[in-house]
């Protein structure tokens, strides 16, 4: 019998970490993390420069539009730390929406995802205020899997500066190992993935 392959959202869902909701990104977020992106200490392997307020929203208007490509999704997060009692979304409608917004705590980062058939590469930010608290990591595994059951992924891809240690430390914790292919400068990591076994 064939089967029919569902096509991606161009959305990406939302997904939730032990201590951070990923929120689809939005132009409406570029004010906060403008300030989130702010330390010129962030680019010291990628290059570039802190953004400005209106350039940041300029580029995730472009990011929200999606990619030209229709065999390819743009998949972009923002990373809010959950406040205790609250999560974000539990309230329906604007004005809750709103409300369950102000609940939750201040973002501290994004992930991405460039998602083709099976694979995706992935990239993660967190400010320097937030960094050394495992933020990073935890995101970065919560969107390996989150890939995986939304996405179907089956392999993830990053590019990583040789001399960013930590960077290669969230890269292991989301399950990549390095190749011996390079890219601009940076080397390539790689991992396959598979489904949670179904009961």
């Amino acid at each position: 019998m064939p089967t029919t392959v569902t096509p991606l959202p161009s959305t990406p869902p939302p997904f939730t970490t032990a201590r951070l909701d990923a929120l689809p990104l939005e132009p409406s977020y570029a004010e906060e993390m403008a300030a989130v992106l702010a330390d010129p200490a962030l680019y010291a392997f990628t290059g570039g420069e802190p953004p400005a307020p209106a350039a940041l929203r300029a580029r995730y208007e472009r990011q929200c539009a999606g990619s030209p490509d229709p065999g390819e999704r743009w998949w972009n997060w923002v990373l809010r730390v959950r406040a205790a009692g609250g999560t974000v979304g539990q309230a329906g409608g604007e004005a809750g929406g709103e409300t369950a917004r102000r609940v939750a705590g201040e973002l501290v980062g994004y992930v991405q995802a460039t998602v083709r058939g099976a694979r995706a590469e992935i990239a993660w930010v967190v400010g320097t205020p937030w960094q050394g608290r495992g933020y990073a990591s935890e995101a970065a595994q919560g969107l390996a899997a989150h890939l995986v059951s939304a996405g179907g992924v089956r392999e993830l891809v990053a590019h990583i500066h040789p001399d960013h240690a930590a960077s290669a430390a969230v890269a292991v914790a989301a399950g990549l190992g390095p190749t011996e292919e390079w890219e601009d400068g940076e080397r390539r990591w790689a991992g396959n993935v598979t489904p949670p076994l179904v009961p």
